[in-house]
């Protein structure tokens, strides 16, 4: 099972994603009722191609990710650290896991876990910017 969810997350890195129709965040100021982020989100599709045209396909029990309106965040995605601190800056997502030593590999040469951030209608959409994806990568997430 284990080695499922490796092949899975590194599929992920291995697709792209083109959105049309967007909304953007360009503000750090967390403390705002309306500020799209804040709340809990549960990853639902992952946009992949397996050498051919990409496509959409469901994420079954996909990790789960908390923004508050400190700048903190808690996720599932790592067992062996769960939270951060985020911050935003013209519509790109920084995650700063606040675990001492942790890595996971996928970080910017700042330490940071980096996304494009966009929203669809109910739907968070994450395309990774710290890592190079050949083929492209993004992961859709829904508002639990």
């Amino acid at each position: 099972m284990r080695y499922l969810l490796y092949f899975v997350l590194a599929s992920f890195f291995l697709i792209s994603s083109c959105s049309t129709n967007s909304d953007t965040l360009e503000s750090k100021d967390f403390s705002s009722k309306d500020n799209p982020i804040i709340g809990n989100w549960k990853l639902v599709e992952a946009y992949i191609s397996s050498g051919g045209p990409q496509y959409w396909v469901n994420i079954e029990n996909g990790e789960g990710i908390t923004f508050t309106s400190d700048g903190l965040f808690s996720s599932n995605r790592f067992s062996e650290c769960t939270n951060g601190e985020f911050s935003i800056e013209l519509n790109e997502l920084f995650l700063n896991y606040s675990c001492s030593g942790f890595t996971t590999g996928f970080e910017n040469p700042e330490g940071a876990i980096t996304y494009t951030m966009t929203f669809e209608s109910n739907y968070l959409l994450l395309t990774p910017t710290s890592v190079t994806c050949i083929e492209g990568c993004s992961y859709k997430y829904i508002r639990k």
